[in-house]
């Protein structure tokens, strides 16, 4: 992709005729979105495995406990004949059943995904979050729950790609409000559940009041946003309307006074500017998915394993601090993009392989003296996922033709679901190996 002269020609600060009072509604409407689109999607696993658990104890004539019901806390049914204290199935697999719906509808949805508004897209998202709240909190059965798991994760891939294209339409810090809120349903989200269930509530009643959440993502969109006169809503776009409205605030622009309006850009993007687009992607996209799958490497194959007996701390406690810790650098990097921006993208990648390389001699040598040590490196290999993302999706805005940059966002968000998908397939033979020993 070549740096378009309509980089800095964000529509939404041409349009927003409430000055800041805009601006800081729509920074504050795309934080929510982030966290609404993605609080499902953190919290299910350790919902269905609640809900699963209490199925398999009300099943006693179960000959056999279903391989999905294994304790995706880590600590509740290890394997006692391993040197390492480890479930007999890796918490791959349940990764595995939250990303592939994602990873499949970020792979098509943005060839098509454009012919419906953005309005309708919202509702959808919205309502597959509020389905798979009910669904697992009311599921009888080891499928139901299953079910309410590839909902969230339907609606939180269509939605991630979805707002990503939205951050478009508006100025370009909006992309740091919406990174920071999905690091933010990573704390939130887990942080929710547990204060909720602690407090004595039942998984099930505590899915039924997080139906707020996809309320809240309703009300941010339609009541918080201010959107510009180009937002495709409820119609689908008029291309050669919505150029000549592009076109003119370009005209007004005090940084683009002396450019000329970028030429060809009415009609819908023609296959082969879409294949130019994504080979254009690839120097972003190879390097997102590189962090993500030694990221999730990490977490799903290695963190189960990084167990350390000799403290106050146990197997349990020990892996839910590296997830809490891992969170907390997600949230802290994914809302640094207003204090710093990283174009090396591969050097994050790097360092990010490293952790991975790093920790898995770790788990075979078992060098590290305390997970107090394990817990430094989770928070670094936190804030280098988190930066990693914000970053990517921050450069290709800057970086894409005004005419491309829509289909861009869109289709780059597949980067991070495919390193997450092979990550998983990944620490299934790694995750065997070590317990078989």
């Amino acid at each position: 992709m070549e740096q378009a002269a309509s980089v800095n020609a964000d529509p939404v600060q041409r349009s927003d005729s409430n000055g800041s009072g805009s601006q800081w509604r729509n920074w504050t409407g795309f934080w929510l979105l982030g966290l609404c689109n993605n609080f499902a999607y953190v919290v299910m696993l350790s919902a269905a495995h609640d809900i699963l658990q209490k199925q398999e104890s009300a099943n006693a004539t179960s000959p056999t406990p279903s391989p999905l019901t294994v304790d995706f806390q880590a600590g509740n049914s290890s394997n006692s004949s391993s040197g390492y204290d480890c479930n007999p199935v890796s918490t791959a697999a349940v990764l595995l059943a939250d990303i592939l719906p994602t990873l499949i509808v970020k792979l098509f949805a943005p060839c098509v995904i454009h012919k419906l508004p953005y309005g309708y897209r919202v509702w959808f998202c919205a309502l597959m979050a509020a389905s798979s709240f009910l669904i697992v909190s009311f599921s009888s059965a080891v499928w139901m729950s299953i079910l309410g798991v590839i909902f969230a994760s339907i609606g939180a891939g269509l939605g991630e790609l979805s707002f990503l294209s939205l951050t478009v339409y508006f100025s370009r810090d909006v992309l740091g409000a919406w990174g920071s809120g999905t690091g933010g349903a990573g704390v939130a989200g887990a942080l929710l559940y547990s204060v909720l269930t602690q407090a004595g509530l039942s998984p099930q009643i505590t899915l039924q009041i997080m139906l707020v959440v996809p309320l809240a993502m309703l009300i941010s969109y339609f009541s918080l946003l201010v959107p510009p006169l180009t937002l495709p809503q409820w119609r689908e776009k008029q291309y050669a309307a919505l150029s000549e409205e592009r076109r003119q605030l370009m005209d007004d622009s005090e940084e683009e006074e002396h450019e000329e309006p970028t030429p060809g850009t009415s009609g819908p993007l023609t296959p082969t500017e879409k294949l130019h687009v994504i080979r254009g992607l690839l120097r972003f996209v190879f390097p997102l998915g590189l962090v993500y799958f030694a990221e999730y490497f990490i977490n799903q194959g290695l963190m189960e394993l990084l167990y350390f007996p000799g403290v106050f701390l146990s197997h349990a406690e020990q892996y839910r601090w590296y997830q809490t810790l891992y969170q907390v650098g997600v949230l802290v990097s994914r809302s640094s993009l207003c204090c710093i921006k990283i174009r090396k993208l591969w050097a994050l990648s790097l360092l990010q392989v490293v952790n991975a390389a790093l920790l898995l001699l770790a788990v075979r040598y078992q060098f590290l003296p305390n997970p107090w040590t394990v817990f430094a490196i989770i928070l670094y290999e936190g804030l280098l996922g988190g930066a990693a993302y914000v970053n990517t999706f921050y450069f290709i805005s800057l970086e894409s033709e005004d005419r491309h940059r829509e289909f861009a966002m869109a289709a780059a968000s597949v980067g991070d679901s495919l390193g997450i998908a092979l990550a998983g397939l990944a620490a299934f033979p790694v995750h065997r190996h070590f317990c078989s020993l």
